[in-house]
């Protein structure tokens, strides 16, 4: 892996606004780490408003590779059911429908390694 040193700041132009900004050699470091390939093609405005505008989902071709880190996200709604396993409350991100098992945390958790083996 190259170091910091190995990096110099690049001046890129937007693909959506035009406007020049800086690659800082901090960023093309942390994106050689990640296995990114592709420089950033949108300035970070843009790529902010076009993550906001997908719903700040991860993915997407041409997202640059930056993660917002949760910043600006909707909070999951949550919805409590009883677990199907020990009767205890569950707390889920999916409105229950009653054709299925559904677990609490601790539950679910035995549940997947039980089905690994």
């Amino acid at each position: 892996m190259e170091s910091a040193l190995s990096y110099a700041d690049k001046s890129l132009t937007c693909r959506d606004c035009n406007q020049v900004f800086s690659f800082t050699a901090g960023e093309q470091e942390f994106h050689a780490s990640k296995g990114f390939m592709n420089e950033p093609s949108r300035c970070p405005d843009c790529r902010a408003s076009r993550k906001a505008a997908q719903g700040g989902g991860y993915g997407g071709s041409g997202s640059g590779g930056y993660s917002s880190g949760g910043y600006g996200r909707q909070e999951r709604e949550m919805f409590s059911t009883t677990c199907s396993e020990c009767g205890n409350e569950a707390r889920v991100p999916f409105q229950p429908r009653g054709d299925k098992p559904v677990y609490c945390s601790d539950c679910f958790s035995k549940q997947r390694s039980s089905q690994r083996y």
